[in-house]
Formats: C-alpha cells, sequence, structure tokens
C-alpha cells in the first residue's frame, strides 16, 4: 500500500514533529498523576508540565501564564467565548467568513432570543471590510467575532484594524485564531486581541483534543461548565479566576505537553518562515491550476493569504476530485469546510477542494499532485 501523502494540514497538521510524540508519551510515562489535586511527585510533575505549557504559550503570544485555558479545541474555546461574554440584549458582529465553530453558537443564542447579531461582508480590500465591521455597530454591541484566516480560503483579516476598532468603541474583540496561529506573528498585545481562541493540533502541532482560549485579563468569562479545579476545593461555587474559572474537570496532560512540544518547535521554525515554505508550495500548485482552461482557484487578487488553496475542476464535483486524488494516495478536504457562511460569500454551491501543505511537505509531492490533477 502506497504511503499517503497528506495536504488536509487545515483540519490538522499530520505529521507532527517527533519531539510532539515523545512529550506526549512521556507525559503518559512518568506525569501520570492529576495536575493540582495531590502533592505526591506524579501530580506535581503533571502540574509542572501543564504550567510550562502555559509559559510557552504566553510567550508565544504576548500574554500572561494564567490567563493561558486549556481546552478540548478550538470550538470548545469559542463557545467559552461566546458564552461567557454574551448576555441578554447584547449585539455582536461576526464576519462573512466564520466557521461554524462561531456561526452556530452566535446562531443559537439569537434563536433562543438573547442575542441579535450582524455579519460584516469581508473584502480584499482592508479598509473597505473594517469600515463594514464600523457600520454594523450599535448602542447594545458588546463584541466583534472576527477569523484571523479563512479556512475555506485562507485569505486574512485585517486583525490589527479590528482590533483597534474594537478599542475604540469599548467592544471585546474575540479572534478565531485557528488558522493563523503558528503561521502568522499573532501579538495580543499589538493586535487589540481580548480573547484568542485557538486549536492545538493545526498550526501550533500538538495532537487532537487540545486547543487553548488565551484572554489579555480584561474581560470577565462566566464559566460554560462548573466542576473540580482543585482549587477552593470547600467552595460550591466555581473559581471566578483564570484559568480555574473555565478549567473544570481534569486535564489532558498528555496533550497539553505534547502542544508544549510543538509550540516550540514552530517558535524554533519560525512563523514567518513556515509560512513562507508552505506559500510557495501553495504557488506551485496555483500556477499549475492557471495553467488548466476549467480549473477555478478561490483567491482575491489584492488580498493576503495563509497556505491554503480552495479550487474546482470545471464539471467535475469537489467531492468526486477529492475522492479521484484520494484513490491515488492524496488526501484534500472536500466539500463545505464547516463554513456556509464563507461559501455563500463565494457563491460555491458545490463546495471547493482545499489545499493546505505543512512545511513537512515537499515541491515533489506537489508536483505529483498537479500530475494526477492533469490526468
Amino acid at each position: 500500500m502506497q504511503k499517503p501523502v497528506y495536504f488536509d494540514n487545515a483540519a490538522t497538521t499530520f505529521p507532527k514533529p517527533p519531539a510532539v510524540y515523545r512529550a506526549a508519551e512521556q507525559a503518559i510515562l512518568y506525569a501520570g498523576g492529576n495536575p493540582g489535586r495531590g502533592g505526591h511527585i506524579l501530580s506535581r510533575r503533571a502540574g509542572a508540565a501543564v504550567y510550562h505549557a502555559r509559559e510557552t504559550a504566553a510567550a508565544m503570544f504576548q500574554a500572561q501564564p494564567e490567563n493561558v485555558v486549556f481546552t478540548q479545541n478550538c470550538t470548545h474555546a469559542l463557545n467559552l467565548a461566546i458564552h461567557g461574554v454574551l448576555h441578554q440584549g447584547d449585539h455582536v458582529i461576526l464576519s462573512s467568513l466564520e466557521h461554524n465553530s462561531v456561526a452556530r453558537p452566535i446562531a443559537a443564542l439569537a434563536e433562543a432570543g438573547i442575542i441579535r447579531y450582524s455579519i460584516a461582508p469581508v473584502s480584499d480590500n482592508d479598509e473597505e471590510t473594517v469600515a463594514a465591521f464600523r457600520a454594523r455597530i450599535q448602542p447594545q454591541t458588546r463584541a466583534i467575532i472576527s477569523t484571523v484566516a479563512s479556512n475555506v480560503t485562507g485569505q486574512c483579516l485585517p486583525i490589527r484594524e479590528i482590533g483597534t476598532l474594537c478599542r475604540a468603541h469599548s467592544l471585546i474583540f474575540i479572534a478565531d485564531g485557528a488558522q493563523g496561529c503558528g503561521i502568522l506573528p499573532l501579538n495580543m498585545q499589538e493586535h487589540g486581541i481580548n480573547l484568542l481562541c485557538t486549536a492545538g493540533h493545526k498550526g501550533l502541532y500538538g495532537i487532537m483534543g487540545t486547543g487553548m482560549l488565551i484572554s489579555d485579563g480584561s474581560v470577565s468569562l462566566s464559566p460554560l461548565m462548573q466542576g473540580g479545579t482543585g482549587s477552593l476545593s470547600m467552595s460550591l461555587r466555581q473559581p471566578d479566576f483564570l484559568p480555574d474559572a473555565l478549567e473544570a474537570g481534569t486535564l489532558n496532560v498528555p496533550g497539553i505537553a505534547a502542544l508544549d512540544a510543538g509550540m516550540q518547535w514552530v517558535m524554533q521554525h519560525n512563523p514567518i518562515q513556515i509560512r513562507a515554505k508552505e506559500s510557495a508550495l501553495c504557488t506551485q500548485l496555483i500556477a499549475f491550476l492557471n495553467r488548466l482552461p476549467d480549473a477555478v482557484v478561490y483567491r482575491k487578487p489584492n488580498a493576503e493569504y495563509v497556505p491554503v488553496v480552495s479550487f474546482t475542476l470545471g464539471n467535475e464535483s469537489a467531492d468526486d476530485t477529492a475522492a479521484r486524488l484520494a484513490s491515488h494516495g492524496f488526501c484534500l478536504r472536500a466539500g463545505f469546510q464547516c463554513a456556509p457562511l464563507a461559501h455563500e460569500s463565494l457563491g460555491t454551491t458545490q463546495g471547493t477542494v482545499r489545499f493546505s501543505p505543512s512545511i513537512l511537505n515537499t515541491p515533489e509531492q506537489v508536483a505529483q499532485l498537479c500530475r494526477i490533477l492533469r490526468s
């Protein structure tokens, strides 16, 4: 059986750096206690591993370690942020490129009559995009939610400018960094992000079952869950301080240790250099697709992109194209990528094929993919 060639890194990166696998194994073997739940050596080792990962994330995104909350994934983090800050009568603005991890909880709150929301269309002109957000601000607006980069096309949003807009109007800025963290040099302070939500298993090269909500410390968050935290154990009230307020229950210590190793690996390799190599692979594919008369590449000429390419081939459905590639061992994502708002914006009623390389892919692998597409 031929070895698969993996180009679905926007869903989850694969393979992981060897240090990530080792970190998970070491945590299972030598830090098997419950962090914060005892004074014995295994509990202390687990607690130390978790805190070290908080320090790594804080250094990477310019936050304080105690404001790093570990979650199951980015969807979990976004739900903590959304349900934690929005209240009866609030209004929220989101971009037209949001993933369902934002769109669905917002729609559910609106259907329940708790909040109202507006959608700001994203242009290939950053000034127009920011103006669209600004035009939708109302007296009841409490927050703006924006993806850092689209998971469908990779289009980057003007995060710094949106952060400035939020500060000017005293709005909470929630950023979905699932497709940007590890690729873009995100700085919460410089970009004006109050709550950064991200996956641990994508551009940070951790394993599945990990994510983070990182706060700048200025926002009070109501917990989505209550339970054991290892702190204030005699109180029936959930602690009101981070990270304990949002970390009810036992943490995924092996996953967090692996995420720590992944973040360190990314910082050693430099997100700017990682993006440059991955973008070169995207450019290689786009150059080939542009030579095919029936291929459509969903990119705007003036927009900025992370290393993701969405495309279709003539009358062949996206699902059929991906299935044909899969039969030759190539792993790409087809369909709507859990982002109906983005596909409505693109007008892609049948979905797209998504190519998303990692730094561990090679130009030779892209050339092989192009040969199959040509056939």
